[in-house]
């Protein structure tokens, strides 16, 4: 098979070829494993290969909805059994894993060939993927801006034709944020759908949640039906229902009623192609019969929730730290100097501080459901500008100077009272404000590459549904895809590499 035509399938379309007999799974593999030679040297994407596991798996018989479809996993909280998870961190570079996670082990169930690990920020810890260990990942369509994080790996590599879907995940916008960075789908479950398992039973108390970047919506739907379901280790029985996620795609969605907002108090002036992606969307949304508002604020304050999301970030990334520790003797030094300062900053947090941090989800909670009377979605631009270039969020010297300092003088507890919590939310979040509402309420959202800068630059717009509710975004975002179709814009990369 030649590129060309691996190109114009999805992995559903893949996976319907090997089961014709049409094409083996070896030979996908051989085209994948091209692709992926030709682009990564330019995108930095995959930071670990997999090739022999792949090479045996192809020579035996597969089985499932994806059988011989090539596939790549996040190298964060999906551990692949003998092969290291780094989630970008030093210390744990060569550390195997003991077992398979449950998604990995259900996609391996599905028949994918996962044949490497994709490049992630430091536990995910940033909306960018520029860890110090393998260093940064180049968005496919403007290589000197990112790709998003922490998903920015897998988000490069499916743009880049190297797969169709790869595995991500999402603690505050992971799986959307690199989709819109990158031109793709992404759908992040709601709270629970989707396992955490076997060593978490959920992650940063159901925020985080696993899921996969792809370029149709039909995949994210066949993905979300191989991975939703509970498990024994699991907090939760997820109510699955009763019909396929896949046979929601390309049914009528029925009259919505969707507010449309692009304020925040985070970023008062979104960039003007933000703003004219969900305009778009909304007259879109309008022709195609649904009740549309432009609503002046956005049901929860998101600057308030962003101060809540953060504080929970700095508090379980200091576990995180604390427990690689304990695991492999590392010491502090042996992180990025920023990951330091965010752990700093949740241990300065008291316990009672942090129980009100997680409390008041809650609050946030009603306030969300309270819009849902009158709403069905929410729709938002995914960024609040363009994806910013490589290095343009790094943290300044004389900051990471100050820090350090505090740091070796084991006074890091004033960084709390610095104002660097209100520069963070400044610099880091300033981009992407709308994201982090969907994961500290634990409702399902989606963004969808329906807008495009006069550069051609990919600008997502993002949907959030109520509880339950992903099969009503699924619906809805097949008839999108059928009204303003995306199939067929692929970075022109290959010009640049030479590609089989």
């Amino acid at each position: 098979m030649h590129i060309d035509e691996y190109l114009r399938h999805d992995a559903i379309g893949l996976a319907d070829l090997v089961k014709a007999k049409e094409v083996t799974a070896g030979e996908l593999l051989d085209v994948a494993m091209n692709q992926a030679d030709a682009v990564n040297p330019r995108l930095n994407a995959v930071v670990r290969r997999m090739n022999g596991q792949a090479r045996e798996r192809v020579t035996g018989p597969l089985d499932g909805p994806f059988a011989g479809v090539p596939f790549l996993i996040k190298d964060l909280g999906q551990d692949y059994r003998g092969v290291p998870t780094s989630g970008g961190s030093r210390p744990l570079a060569d550390v195997p894993a003991t077992a398979h996670s449950t998604v990995v082990q259900r996609w391996l169930d599905a028949g994918l060939v996962i044949f490497g690990k994709t490049n992630t920020p430091e536990f995910g810890a940033k909306g960018i993927t520029e860890p110090d260990l393998f260093g940064p990942t180049k968005n496919p369509w403007d290589e000197s801006r990112t790709p998003g994080g922490s998903s920015g790996g897998s988000a490069a590599v499916v743009a880049a034709g190297v797969v169709p879907v790869a595995g991500a995940s999402d603690g505050g916008g992971s799986i959307r944020i690199p989709a819109a960075c990158c031109g793709l789908v992404g759908l992040k479950p709601g709270r629970g759908l989707v396992p955490m398992g076997p060593s978490l039973g959920e992650a940063m108390h159901g925020a985080a949640t696993n899921g996969v970047i792809s370029r149709s919506v039909r995949d994210s739907a066949a993905m979300l039906d191989v991975l939703a379901g509970g498990e024994p280790s699991g907090p939760y029985l997820p109510e699955v229902p009763g019909e396929s996620f896949l046979s929601q795609v390309g049914e009528d969605p029925g009259r919505l009623r969707i507010g449309i907002c692009t304020a925040s108090s985070i970023n008062s002036r979104p960039h003007p192609e933000a703003t004219a992606a969900v305009e778009a969307a909304g007259r879109t949304l309008t022709d195609l019969g649904h009740h549309v508002e432009l609503l002046d604020q956005q049901p929860v304050n998101d600057l308030v929730l962003a101060r809540d999301f953060l504080a929970t970030w700095f508090v379980v990334l200091a576990w995180q730290v604390d427990d690689v520790k304990r695991r492999t003797g590392c010491r502090d030094r042996d992180f990025e100097l920023d990951t330091q300062i965010m752990a700093a900053l949740g241990r300065a947090h008291t316990s009672v501080d942090y129980v009100d941090t997680v409390m008041r989800r809650h609050d946030h909670v009603r306030r969300l459901s309270a819009y849902f009377d009158s709403y069905d979605l929410l729709v938002t631009p995914t960024l609040a500008d363009l994806p910013p270039h490589i290095g343009g969020l790094d943290t300044p010297r004389i900051a990471h100077l100050a820090a350090g300092g505090l740091l070796k003088t084991r006074t890091a507890g004033l960084l709390r009272h610095s104002g660097l919590v209100e520069s963070m939310i400044d610099n880091n979040l300033n981009w992407i404000p709308y994201t982090q509402l969907a994961n500290l309420t634990g409702r399902p959202a989606l963004s969808l590459p329906l807008h495009r800068t006069p550069e051609g630059m990919p600008m997502g717009v993002q949907f959030v549904a109520q509880l339950g509710g992903e099969s009503m975004l699924l619906r809805l975002a097949g008839q999108l895809e059928q009204a303003v179709p995306w199939e067929g814009h692929v970075p022109d990369i290959r010009s640049r590499t030479s590609v089989a």
